[in-house]
């Protein structure tokens, strides 16, 4: 985590990936607990990013490069595609989250992001997507 002292709802490591490469891998800090406000049901806080380690090729230790920002809540899965040039993270739920005094909806998403040749993460653009009621539980790529 970025800020290991700052927990602020349940904390949850999620999906961890290496890149095809084998020099990188990527893990997920994800967060959505609640919180009442006006009534309502809130995101709380809590990290929702990847952390990025670069992996030494003698010794196969890995070392942190890297946090950013996942760009959504709770991303429950994750995806590198097989060029090893993209990453996808997907958001499963949408949530509304407090931005000064009002409320506003981070939507469930897809993030995209693209891996520079060290590894490190750089955003791209995010699709918002339309559960309804439901959750976008998992998705992944494919070679085409």
């Amino acid at each position: 985590m970025a800020e290991p002292g700052n927990i602020r709802g349940r904390q949850i490591a999620g999906t961890v990936h290496v890149h095809p490469n084998g020099r990188s891998v990527y893990a997920v800090n994800r967060a959505s607990t609640t919180t009442e406000f006006e009534g309502k049901r809130v995101f709380a806080g809590g990290e929702n990013n990847f952390a990025v380690y670069s992996i030494d090729p003698s010794t196969g230790e890995p070392s942190l490069i890297q946090h950013v920002d996942t760009r959504g809540i709770h991303c429950r899965t994750f995806h590198i595609d097989p060029s090893g040039r993209l990453l996808v993270a997907a958001h499963i739920m949408p949530l509304p989250v407090k931005d000064g005094a009002t409320l506003r909806i981070v939507p469930a998403s897809l993030a995209v992001f693209r891996i520079d040749g060290d590894g490190r993460l750089d955003f791209v653009r995010k699709y918002d997507v339309d559960v309804g009621n439901g959750t976008m539980f998992w998705m992944g790529m494919v070679a085409r």
